[in-house]
């Protein structure tokens, strides 16, 4: 899923595309796609663009006659932009947005459909909004409230939308190897100092791969929008070495999310169980690095 570095990395590159044009058209080729229907997609037509801006992993093309459209890109959901016009693909095409200066199209791949466009008014954007606070321009102790409001494990305490916005599992995993922290440490757990850790690890993280998709595009748009990054620390490298510790990277597997970790800098060296596999092998599944 398109994590908060991705979506900023889209909507740089939109803003020097639309801001300013209008919208011709937008043709539907899902519409399982749509999720709202009053107003309908049609009384955007003509209006031009004033703005966007990211609601959590959302984004919000604003328009000039108070009206939205609401992008949510879900798992598989890419944005694609070409100069002219053209035919929307029949095996992942979505949608076309249609603007005076060029096209923006949504395909998803896959089967399942998750992706989802709405078309809001102003007073309506909140319902887009999960909730979650934007780390960036929170104080510690806006983010620690905001961590601690539920007990969960470190890895699910980061990626709840309701709390804390724009964090999805790639990052949270970068997170916590910064910050040295087990994923599955429970957030009531924390001593004072590791919350702030865990909060200034947050935002350098979250801020560091937003400057790196950004200057990766640079006057481009984004086309390798993915969860996997061959500079990442943890995040899919399983099996691979730690770039701190040299440890090799392990991983939990739990239904078809995958939670990488360093054993060595974050869990003083013991192996977390995966529910599936160390069930499977019981007494042979290793505990420790030295086992491993």
């Amino acid at each position: 899923m398109p994590e908060l570095p991705e979506i900023e990395s889209y909507i740089r590159a939109l803003e020097t595309r639309v801001v300013g044009f209008d919208i011709e058209a937008i043709r539907v080729a899902s519409f399982s796609l749509l999720r709202t229907f009053d107003p309908p997609i049609e009384a955007t037509f003509g209006a031009s663009v004033t703005g966007l801006h990211r609601i959590g992993k959302r984004i919000s093309i604003d328009l000039s006659n108070d009206l939205h459209l609401v992008i949510h890109l879900m798992v598989a959901g890419r944005l694609k932009w070409t100069a002219d016009p053209k035919p929307i693909p029949k095996r992942g095409g979505l949608v076309s947005f249609d603007f005076s200066s060029g096209s923006l199209l949504l395909t998803e791949a896959g089967t399942k459909r998750r992706a989802s466009l709405s078309v809001l008014r102003t007073e309506e954007l909140r319902t887009a909004d999960p909730g979650g606070i934007e780390v960036a321009d929170a104080s510690l102790e806006e983010f620690a409230a905001a961590l601690l409001t539920n007990r969960h494990t470190l890895k699910r305490a980061l990626t709840d939308a309701r709390y804390l916005s724009g964090i999805g599992g790639a990052f949270a995993d970068e997170i916590l190897h910064a910050a040295r922290l087990s994923p599955t440490q429970m957030n009531t757990n924390l001593s004072e100092e590791q919350v702030e850790t865990l909060f200034d690890a947050t935002k350098t993280v979250l801020q560091e791969w937003t400057d790196r998709r950004v200057s990766e595009t640079g006057d481009g748009f984004p086309t390798k929008v993915t969860a996997f990054h061959p500079d990442m620390a943890v995040h899919g490298k399983f099996g691979e070495p730690c770039p701190v510790c040299a440890a090799p990277v392990q991983r939990i597997v739990a239904g078809a999310r995958e939670t990488n970790y360093c054993a060595g800098c974050q869990t003083g060296g013991k192996i977390l169980a995966d529910r599936s596999l160390s069930r499977l092998l019981k007494d042979d599944w290793p505990k420790t690095l030295d086992e491993l």
